[in-house]
């Protein structure tokens, strides 16, 4: 294991599957969000390049500190290093984000 754990977040965004790794993941003072910070990218140093990264990449370049609702996580793993953070569109109809609002049926 490394001496600063690595996290790989798996969430939805505008749907679309977004995984992305970091280093810092906690509960936010902001109810019902998750704060993500220092995000982990490939070395540039790599010879090939994967446009899918470079993409994510460029969405984070100036974040500092990312919030990621509660209902849009999917999953968030503890891992030994960091992967190739990627976007994949949503197949099938077994994976669906958590509805995001409930109102009551109104009274007569």
């Amino acid at each position: 294991m490394p001496a600063e754990p690595i996290y790989k977040v798996i969430f939805f965004n505008q749907g679309q599957i977004y995984e992305i790794y970091a280093r810092q993941i906690y509960q936010s003072d902001l109810y019902g969000f998750i704060e993500i910070e220092e995000m982990v990218f490939g070395k540039r140093a790599q010879v090939v390049v994967d446009p899918g990264e470079e993409k994510l990449k460029a969405e984070f370049e100036d974040v500092n500190r990312s919030y990621i609702p509660m209902h849009a996580i999917v999953r968030i793993d503890e891992v030994d290093r960091e992967g190739v953070a990627k976007v994949s569109e949503i197949k099938g109809d077994n994976v669906a984000p958590f509805p995001m609002s409930f109102q009551p049926p109104k009274a007569d």
